[in-house]
């Protein structure tokens, strides 16, 4: 196994994980209420990661196109969700890994950019 495909497996991995406990995880409804964001909200992110993460599986599976557009997805995602934190002002601690995750997925979708068009 590559090292893009080890890296996508991760991410996608991830955000399946991040995905489902937007749903059902007692310590994420507390952490999106202390963003001050709301159950739709809350859900949304969950849906939109779980799309990202399986978007990544498929894309393995049949299209490097696939896994481009997830990359970029869960890459704005993840943005957003810093920006969410410097707003509230969490440390950078508390922040990192919404900036890892974004660039995770910055390098991911490049690479994958790359292969679709170069």
């Amino acid at each position: 196994m590559d090292g893009l495909t080890l890296l996508t497996f991760f991410s996608s991995f991830s955000f399946l994980f991040f995905g489902i406990g937007c749903f059902f995880s007692p310590r994420m409804k507390l952490e999106f209420m202390r963003y001050g964001l709301n159950k739709q909200q809350r859900w949304l992110t969950g849906a939109l990661q779980l799309l990202g993460s399986t978007g990544l599986f498929l894309g393995l599976m049949m299209s490097p196109f696939l896994c481009f557009v997830s990359t970029i997805g869960l890459f704005i995602l993840m943005l957003l969700g810093l920006w969410v934190r410097i707003k509230i002002k969490d440390s950078v601690l508390q922040s990192s890994p919404a900036l890892f995750y974004a660039l995770l997925n910055l390098y991911l979708a490049i690479q994958y950019g790359a292969i679709i068009f170069i």
